[in-house]
């Protein structure tokens, strides 16, 4: 998220939503400044008549969410979900979508839209799936990639947006400067639990996903099994620099792209070639030789090594 957030800022940065287009309108929660407590207008037509004409100000994120701030004091809110990505550059009608035409991958048959730039990284397939479009000033789109439907928009005045419970009730990031080693201790006292299940909520830390949980507790020598209020003061410590060093490490190399992934440039990113647990099941550890071993807690998987990992 990190990644997607700094380079749309790049890209959308003072441009003006002059259109939107969407085959599914379920996507969008309005807010207009009611009263507390009062449900958002859901839809498409909401949506549409409180963004257009508004400029993005500035791209931001705060946990797993990408926040762009829009002239007038709007916050417009997206969380891409499992398949989704977020995409910029420009796209063209696909007018023989019911039809084979040779100049283009089959692939792209029966989609709506096809990017104009028939070699360049929009052609993934992976970035086919374009559900949502926003026409920008300039010539410009922003386009939102979903495979399966499961992102969410959410629209209106900052103070509004800025206290759903998607962003007041986030933990604090574990690359903020500002999360000392003793504020990152004070998250877990009194906490219990599985450690791989207590990295994963939101309400804890946030911006820690699945692979990154997995990652980090390999680079702490930690079995995802381990109880939180049995962990020791060194080892939380450990897992302290860990989730900092395997965080930064990861936007360095642009994410990681195991599945849907892209950038907002459609590009895959690099970090899952310096997956060390991650995906690895029945590969051999690059500390130590033994093979990834990968099991379910609760609804997610976990890869470990169980010789570096152990359960004590």
């Amino acid at each position: 998220m990190e990644t997607t957030a700094v380079h749309l800022n790049k890209e959308v940065k003072n441009k003006v939503i002059k259109d939107l287009w969407t085959d599914w309108p379920k996507y969008f929660s309005t807010y207009g400044g009611s009263p507390e407590g009062r449900k958002p207008m859901k839809g498409e037509k909401n949506f549409r008549k409180a963004v257009l004409g508004r400029k993005i100000l500035s791209v931001g994120r705060k946990g797993k969410n990408i926040l762009f701030r829009l002239s007038g004091g709007y916050i417009m809110l997206a969380h891409q979900k499992m398949t989704g990505h977020f995409l910029v550059g420009k796209w063209k009608e696909n007018k023989r979508q019911e039809k084979r035409d040779k100049r283009q991958e089959e692939i792209w048959l029966g989609q709506k839209w096809v990017p104009v730039d028939e070699k360049g990284p929009l052609r993934n397939d992976r970035n086919r799936f374009i559900r949502l479009m926003f026409f920008l000033s300039g010539g410009e789109m922003l386009a939102l990639s979903d495979l399966r439907r499961f992102a969410k928009l959410m629209l209106g005045p900052e103070k509004e947006i800025l206290n759903l419970p998607e962003l007041k009730e986030l933990g604090p990031e574990p690359i903020d400067p500002k999360l000392t080693f003793r504020k990152f201790l004070e998250l877990f006292r009194n906490k219990k639990g599985k450690i791989k299940q207590v990295l994963l909520d939101q309400k804890i830390l946030s911006g820690v996903g699945n692979i990154y949980a997995d990652e980090s507790l390999w680079e702490a020598k930690l079995h995802p099994l381990r109880r939180v209020d049995g962990l020791k003061k060194t080892e939380l410590l450990g897992l302290y620099d860990a989730l900092r060093k395997v965080l930064k490490r990861a936007v360095k190399m642009r994410g990681s792209s195991v599945d849907d992934y892209r950038d907002p440039s459609g590009r895959a990113g690099f970090y899952q070639n310096a997956h060390q647990a991650y995906h690895r099941e029945n590969e051999a550890c690059r500390r130590c030789g033994t093979k990834i071993k990968r099991i379910k807690i609760g609804q997610r998987s976990a890869h470990f090594c169980p010789h570096c990992q152990k359960l004590k």
